[in-house]
């Protein structure tokens, strides 16, 4: 066994050909088969590999399959997404999350229809909502560049073959970068996070079934699923707010979000719960601002978002004769989860007293 890429060592020169060839062989046999993988290495759809990069920023695969095939439907082509306004993009986006991602595509597919595609990772990365491992992981796909990818996946996988507890980012591109094999960057890159994917899983490694597993230290070690460390994660923090349905769960009054995290995406009226304040204060300001009586209380969702956990309470409102709201269909309307959480509650609403 050898330690690839230990703190002050380096891989033996006449050994790196054979864990690279280890793992392509695997890869050929046992890769993925991803509607965004079609074409000859090195020469794929730069279009469709970058909308996938995008989109599984923070979706699972799994997951992501439905919406990538949905949001290509929608918009087939760059020229296609650069010319949609920007409702229509979110609605295409809706139940992906981090809607951010959604309209910096939109903006940098604006500037790749006037100027075309990039033809390398700087310049991949000059563009909105593409960081160093979307302009690796697409100019290794689409061109064949070799530039190595930083994600989980590879952070795992790299710290397990060296046995390497707390890998740094720095660590792991550079043991990605001496590892990653020139002739085929984009398979190796694939083969790396398919690797982390679907056997040298976090919690439950199938070290039987690696290819790497001659190679890797934390087998060797006999607890692999220790490497590397757990992070240190962020405490989450709950924020309370009041929303109020006005219409039913098919017509409903709408106002536009602001703010980085749901901002240009529909939802309900709502305010946030101040520090201090109770549920009702909040209510009360809603009201106001909107000439709005609350009526019955819906009941209450949750929604968790990485480090934020919203609880909000949804209030039934009828609008008083100096208000000016009207009603839009829910089903046009780009809206996020937590919103459509809140609208499901009219088909479940309890006659109860509006108590908070």
């Amino acid at each position: 066994m050898t330690d690839f890429g230990a703190p002050g060592q380096t891989t033996a020169p006449h050994e790196l050909p054979a864990l690279r060839r280890a793992l392509l062989e695997w890869f050929d046999a046992s890769g993925r088969e991803l509607p965004w993988r079609a074409g000859p290495e090195g020469g794929r759809d730069p279009y469709r590999v970058w909308v996938a990069e995008i989109l599984l920023q923070q979706t699972q695969v799994a997951r992501g399959l439905g919406y990538y095939e949905r949001f290509l439907d929608a918009f087939p082509d760059v020229h296609a997404l650069a010319a949609a306004p920007e409702a229509e993009v979110l609605k295409a986006w809706e139940g992906c999350g981090y809607y951010a991602r959604a309209r910096n595509l939109r903006r940098a597919a604006q500037i790749v229809a006037a100027q075309g595609f990039p033809g390398s990772s700087e310049g991949w990365l000059a563009l909105p909502g593409v960081g160093p491992y979307t302009a690796a992981a697409i100019s290794s796909l689409a061109h064949g560049e070799a530039k190595a990818v930083n994600d989980g996946n590879v952070r795992r996988v790299l710290s397990r073959l060296s046995a390497q507890p707390a890998p740094t980012e720095r660590w792991v591109q550079a043991r990605a970068d001496a590892l990653l094999d020139p002739a085929r960057p984009g398979a190796w890159n694939e083969a790396l996070m398919d690797l982390g994917a679907t056997v040298c899983t976090p919690r439950a490694p199938r070290c039987g079934l690696c290819p790497l597993a001659a190679f890797c230290a934390a087998r060797a070690s006999g607890d692999p699923a220790a490497y590397p460390a757990p992070k240190v994660r962020a405490a989450v923090q709950e924020r309370r707010a009041v929303a109020l349905l006005i219409g039913d769960a098919q017509e409903a009054v709408l106002e536009r979000r602001t703010g980085r995290l749901l901002g240009g995406l529909m939802g309900l009226p709502a305010e946030e719960v101040g520090a201090g304040e109770s549920p009702r204060q909040a209510l009360e300001r809603l009201c106001a601002r909107l000439h709005v009586q609350a009526g019955p209380l819906l009941g209450q969702v949750v929604h968790t978002m990485t480090h934020r956990r919203i609880v909000l309470e949804v209030v039934r409102g009828h609008a008083l004769p100096a208000a000016r709201l009207s009603a839009q269909p829910v089903a046009k309307a780009a809206l996020s989860r937590l919103d459509q959480k809140a609208l499901a509650l009219v088909a479940q609403r309890q006659d109860s007293l509006f108590v908070l």
